[in-house]
């Protein structure tokens, strides 16, 4: 299959990497370290906010402690609720962790090689995920194929673009990239965001890996590969 576009926005989970990475691997990762992180950083504007936000969103007292709020994060965790300051939070251990070296994301196995050839025909990367911008540039400088940051040239999350499986996140981003929306391709292993994405005037394509939790859904429309060996992107 060969792709005319300018733009080649990539979600992560499930789609650059197995989703293991994130619930098993991230967040087993950041699940200890929530609390310990908030009395770490009492002054930490960022923090801050995401702590007022947690307990504001969990319907908690405005001084409840420590304890409670990440009784909610936790809570969220386990229901994989893409709520922004749990990504916040999250966002900022996992970069801790990676700069340490003690985190290390492993991309499927076609994935280094295809965005390196597509990064060199023309068309530029940028990535649309439900973790922060911090927790994606981080994770993304220590892969087990190297530092490959340098490939991307935009991130958007849930909170500088909105809801992934909602129509204006995509033409907020697509006015964010100075793009005319026919000229981005999306891909992604969810329908419900293809959808959305389709619904702004995006191109789509499913990305359905054998083993992950939507390799067997239904894509309708949308064109599907299996590997991103089946794709190829040339400038529009």
């Amino acid at each position: 299959m060969t792709i005319a576009a300018d733009w080649v926005v990539l979600d992560i989970e499930g789609t650059l990497t197995a989703t293991s990475q994130v619930h098993v691997v991230l967040y087993g990762y950041a699940r200890p370290r929530l609390g310990p992180w908030i009395d770490e950083h009492p002054d930490d504007p960022e923090v801050t906010a995401a702590v007022k936000q947690v307990r504001e969103l969990g319907g908690l007292a405005p001084t409840a402690g420590t304890g409670e709020v990440v009784g909610v994060l936790h809570g969220w965790m386990a229901a994989d609720q893409k709520i922004a300051p749990l990504k916040t939070l999250q966002g900022l251990i996992w970069q801790r962790g990676y700069a340490a070296g003690e985190l290390t994301t492993e991309f499927f196995p076609d994935v280094a090689p295809a965005l390196l050839v597509w990064h060199e025909a023309g068309p530029r990367l940028a990535v649309f995920s439900s973790g922060s911008v911090a927790g994606q540039v981080a994770s993304f400088s220590r892969t087990t194929d190297g530092d490959v940051t340098g490939l991307f040239d935009a991130h958007f999350d849930t909170v500088n673009a909105g809801p992934k499986r909602e129509e204006p996140s995509y033409r907020a981003i697509a006015a964010s990239l100075g793009a005319d929306p026919a000229g981005v391709v999306f891909l992604s292993d969810v329908p419900a965001e293809l959808h959305a994405a389709a619904a702004a005037g995006w191109q789509t394509v499913g990305v359905a890996r054998k083993g992950e939790p939507f390799g067997d859904a239904d894509f309708g429309p949308h064109r599907t590969v299996g590997s991103f060996e089946e794709l190829t992107v040339v400038p529009a």
